[in-house]
């Protein structure tokens, strides 16, 4: 192939490349467009439904001036008439005369009604139209930020590609050039050393041989100095090649997680709390016409069923297929090899396998610290969205007592003023979602900023991995861990064989039980134990995040078959305590109610009679295993004994088992998670609160019951909310003592 032809090519390669990124360039402007566009479609709606109510009350308080004028028309005629004189002699009516007061009656009554929805259209509904409007703009601005900053960002990756893409066309073309020049040189040589041969052999005079000499050792030296010129370039261009292939790999990867991620991620934030606003706008406008007028519902109940169906996700993602071209991920980068290089894979080989290996530990070390780094946010991210949805969905939408109706002639604008009209409540429960917020575009753009690097990094670790893996496979013949140090040993403790020869923690809970012989494994009993000394008041606790940090000293510590939290003082934080606890189920291989009765035991949700569920649920998980039901009854023991503190912990039944739902009742893939979550929830209420009637008693079933008093002593079970007698009963029925966690 001639240079000129080479150099055609390496232009169509290059405009090739600039033709893929202008592609991705105007996909990313378009998506702007597209969020931009949404954006201003949900301004036009709100606008339309705030003049929609804006009129429609106008029309309610015109006609509840209609029916007062109305009522007080024939109210004046009847006190000037006979009738009337009469009622106020002897305070007896005709019963005609009876239903025309009546009557009167309830059109005053109607028209207080309509001026109510009068009301609450114009102070409520409407106010809240136009505050959902402010937060669509808000968090469109905030959006795009982080959206220009990721774009910004993936802009760079690509131009650091192009860079190294062109170095290392610049030194493999140095390379070639190079190569062709020793070439030359060592045919010069062969020439020189031919032409000397066959001049030897006619004898030459003796007073030429220096002169041939001197030419042969010339020749030999420019070739050194080419083969010396040609190896430095050939590294150099192995360099680069290497630099090009890593950051190819980082660019597809940081493209790809992009638009699979992070895309859909920011369409999240765009629509942050929009649905949940709407829907509670929407319930506060149905629950003033049900209460209005009940022979309405049939039409009313279609309007309920288009709120109870809005729905971020599906929305995000009919917005993503609508504009399918936009938002789906673009074609990796290929290698493009350069004027017929086809080397497509990082160089392992010496002079570089050493500065390869260095940069592949470095890179190792980098991402530990930034995945603890990153997830830590991600909780954080969590714990925030949860407290931001508790926000936004709570049920303030509820009219009902603003139609409460007595004799006093008073305005019912003022017991409503009380409640969801308060100014104060409201605009504290508005600065405490805003600040939040915040907060929360905070942690999701430190979130994003890491996980994006991780990314970048993950992607040249594993090639770096896999390189340095063949190189040595390709040299030694093994399929040893690719050439790298094997790790130092740790000194551990000594722990039982049992313990060591399971794992505790992502391990399967029977066989835990059955090889170690702990009928309650020790991180469940001695978490629970020292929260029943320690944390019975703590406020949220497992719902407040505890120190990953120590979360992660306590797991190991249980892992090794050590007690951490042996010691009866109150050293460890209570939040990571709880985290263990539930840290421990979330990663059980086996969850504690197994998924193929997950369909039976939310079908009991159904059932409306209390009494038939409880017993439903018991049928139910009275066919598990029996280390496992020991288990479930201690567990859910602590928590009904946890929930009477809830005046302190603010952790009644229900919020216990939004915290345990999610960890102890795995949802099946192929299951809706947003709408079975509220029956799972229902159920693990439905069993802290009956536990006892759920789950056979100690007569029925020997094993570790759950003390309240852990302590022994008189003050700590001096709470309002214990049951005395509970333990010692059992004692006296049973004959044994009851299993406490110092037992072990």
């Amino acid at each position: 192939m001639s240079s000129q032809t080479k150099f055609k090519k390496d232009k169509e390669i290059i405009a090739e490349y600039e033709t893929q990124v202008k592609e991705i360039r105007t996909q990313l402007v378009e998506q702007f467009k597209c969020l931009e566009q949404q954006s201003e479609s949900r301004l036009q709606l709100l606008q339309d439904l705030q003049e929609f109510f804006r009129r429609k009350a106008e029309i309610e308080l015109e006609y509840s001036r209609n029916l007062e004028k109305l009522a007080e028309r024939f109210s004046s005629k009847i006190r000037s008439s006979r009738e009337h004189h009469q009622f106020k002699k002897d305070q007896h009516l005709l019963s005609p005369v009876n239903c025309w007061y009546l009557v009167l009656t309830q059109t005053r009554r109607e028209s207080r009604d309509h001026a109510t929805l009068n009301d609450i259209f114009m102070n409520n509904v409407i106010v809240r139209l136009s505050q959902i409007s402010e937060d669509v703009i808000r968090l469109f601005k905030k959006s795009k930020e982080i959206g220009l900053q990721m774009h910004e960002e993936l802009l760079k990756v690509t131009n650091e590609l192009y860079t190294v893409m062109k170095t290392y066309h610049m030194y493999h073309a140095e390379s070639i050039s190079a190569e062709s020049k020793l070439k030359e040189a060592e045919k010069q040589e062969e020439k020189q050393f031919n032409k000397a041969g066959d001049i030897s052999v006619n004898l030459l005079r003796h007073e030429d041989r220096p002169q041939r000499r001197s030419s042969v050792k010339k020749i030999e030296k420019m070739k050194e100095k080419r083969q010396a010129k040609y190896s430095e370039n050939k590294l150099k261009c192995t360099k680069a090649r290497n630099d090009y292939l890593l950051n190819l790999a980082a660019t597809n990867a940081a493209v790809s997680k992009y638009y699979i991620h992070d895309v859909s991620d920011l369409i999240d934030c765009c629509d942050l709390g929009f649905h949940a606003s709407l829907a509670r706008t929407f319930r506060t406008y149905l629950s003033a016409e049900y209460n209005l007028e009940t022979s309405r519902h049939e039409g009313l109940d279609i309007i309920e069923n288009a709120v109870d169906n809005l729905d971020a996700r599906s929305d995000k993602h009919t917005v993503m297929d609508m504009c399918n071209q936009v938002f789906c991920p673009p074609l990796k980068f290929e290698y493009q090899p350069h004027m017929g290089d086809e080397v497509c894979q990082v160089s392992a080989q010496q002079p570089v396998q050493t500065e390869l290996l260095m940069r592949y530990h470095q890179l190792q070390s980098r991402l530990a610290t930034l995945k603890i780094e990153n997830e830590e946010v991600r909780k954080t991210l969590d714990a925030t969205m949860q407290t931001l949805q508790d926000m936004l969905t709570v049920e303030d939408f509820d009219v009902s007592d603003a139609f409460q109706h007595s004799r006093s002639t008073e305005s019912v604008k003022s017991a409503a003023s009380e409640t969801y009209m308060s100014k104060i409540n409201i605009a504290k429960r508005r600065a405490n979602q805003q600040e939040t917020e915040m907060f929360y575009f905070t942690k999701f753009k430190e979130y994003l900023n890491g996980s994006n690097l991780i990314t970048k990094l993950q992607a040249k670790h594993d090639l770096l991995k896999q390189t340095l893996g063949e190189g040595e496979r390709a040299e030694c013949g093994t399929t040893r861990p690719p050439c790298l140090p094997p790790k130092p040993q740790k000194m551990r403790r000594p722990r039982p064989l049992s313990v060591y020869n399971h794992k505790l923690f992502n391990g399967n809970m029977e066989t835990f039980i059955k090889d170690s012989g702990q009928a309650i494994p020790l991180v469940v009993e001695s978490c629970i134990r020292y929260i029943n000394l320690y944390g019975l008041q703590q406020q949220g606790i497992f719902r407040v995040p505890g120190s990953q940090v120590e979360v992660n000293d306590i797991k190991n510590s249980f892992e090794r078959g050590e007690d951490p939290l042996a010691d009866d003082q109150n050293e460890r934080d209570i939040n990571s305590v709880a985290g263990v606890l539930k840290l421990y189920f979330r990663g059980l291989e086996n969850p504690l109610f197994p998924k193929e009765r997950f369909q039976d035991l939310i079908s009991t949700i159904k059932i409306e009679n209390l009494a038939e569920r409880v017993h439903q649920i018991q049928q139910i998980l009275i066919t598990l295993p029996r280390a496992v039901i020991i288990v479930m009854r201690y567990l859910f023991a602590f928590l009904n004994h946890l929930s009477q503190y809830s005046d302190e912990n603010m952790m009644d039944p229900y919020n216990l088992a939004i915290c345990f739902g999610p960890t102890l009742m795995h949802i099946p893939d192929g299951q809706d998670p947003v709408s079975c979550q509220a029956h799972v929830n229902e159920v693990i209420k439905t069993i802290i609160i009956n536990h006892e009637a759920i789950f056979p008693s100690l007569r029925e079933l020997e094993g570790p019951v759950y003390e309240k008093c852990m302590t022994g002593g008189e003050e700590y079970c001096d709470s309002p909310h214990s049951e005395p007698g509970t333990i010692d009963e059992a004692e006296h029925d049973n004959g044994t003592e009851p299993h406490t966690s110092d037992d072990d």
